[in-house]
This record gives C-alpha cells, structure tokens and sequence, in this order.
C-alpha cells in the first residue's frame, strides 16, 4: 500500500527498512513516549518480519531524498468501524511539519478511502508534539487519563491524552 503527501510518501514497511528504523527505534529520546523500545536492531527486523504487505504499518519517506525518516501506523478495528493512527519521525525531522502531514493522509485515508466511522490516537500528556498535530489536523481531546501510561525510558507512569474525530467532523482538503 502507498500513501502520498506533498513532501512524504507512506509505503508498507519492509525488512530493507530495518537500519533506518533502527535510528530512531533505538533512540531512547525518539521512543520516551512510545509504549515499546528502545528497541535493537534485533528487535526492529522482528518486528518488520511481521508485516505485510497489505498491512497498514507504513515507512514515511521524504519524496526528494528516498530518505525513510519515520513510521507510521493505522490499526482498523473493523468491527468498530474506527482505527488508531500512530506514527514516529527521527528527531531530525520534528518541527518541520512531517508530523502534520502524516496525520492528515492517515485520516483522509481513514474516512475518504476506509470509510471508517471514527479515528483515534493516543499520547503521553506531555508529548506536545503529538497532540498538536491531532489539533491540527481537527481531532479532539476525548479523555485525559491520569497515571495510565508506563514510560519505558523514564520508568514512571505518565498521563495519557486520547484524540479522535468521527467522519462528520471530517473535513477533506480543498472544501
């Protein structure tokens, strides 16, 4: 599967993507707020040798360069009708809008292309990053839970902010 934005591509992750995963998956800095890593090297192509094809477990890559510069995920609960989207930039690249554009693709992806009813992400309370690419992108704070996240590298449970936006809150680029 491929997804496109005006700097990024979105294609399924594969193992040829284990080295460039692993500058970020192994990143304690990159990973603090995520609910797996650091990870190895080891651990990335394990999980890369999950994948499928027609997973939605994306590699964002700078559409110039070739460059995989992150990943990106949207895991459908079909019976629910509503995905959660996730995603992860190297440090290199945050502050640049690479996170505003990912968000955007996975939720017109989600509503224009899934037909799903409801798209959610969560994120530490204090990853400020994150949660203002979901405002950005129109999604709304739903839940603030209190001591419901264990951070992995500060070894302490954290906040856990919870952002959705339902298909009729959606709206589409250009309208």
């Amino acid at each position: 599967m491929k997804l496109e934005t005006a700097r990024l591509t979105l294609r399924t992750l594969t193992v040829d993507d284990a080295e460039a995963m692993d500058t970020w998956a192994s990143n304690p800095q990159n990973v603090r707020w995520m609910s797996w890593g650091p990870n190895t090297l080891e651990d990335s192509l394990a999980f890369l040798e999950t994948v499928k094809p027609d997973d939605s477990n994306f590699a964002v890559i700078i559409e110039d360069t070739g460059k995989v510069i992150g990943s990106a995920g949207m895991f459908v609960d079909a019976e629910r009708n509503e995905a959660e989207l996730g995603w992860i930039l190297h440090t290199d690249h945050w502050k640049q809008g690479y996170g505003s554009e990912i968000g955007a693709e996975l939720i017109r992806h989600g509503f224009e292309d899934l037909h799903l009813r409801r798209l959610y992400a969560p994120c530490a309370a204090v990853n400020y990053g994150s949660y203002r690419v979901m405002e950005r992108n129109g999604m709304r704070r739903e839940a603030h839970n209190v001591k419901a996240f264990w951070s992995r590298v500060d070894e302490e449970w954290i906040d856990m902010y919870v952002y959705a936006i339902l298909a009729e809150e959606y709206v589409a680029p250009g309208a």
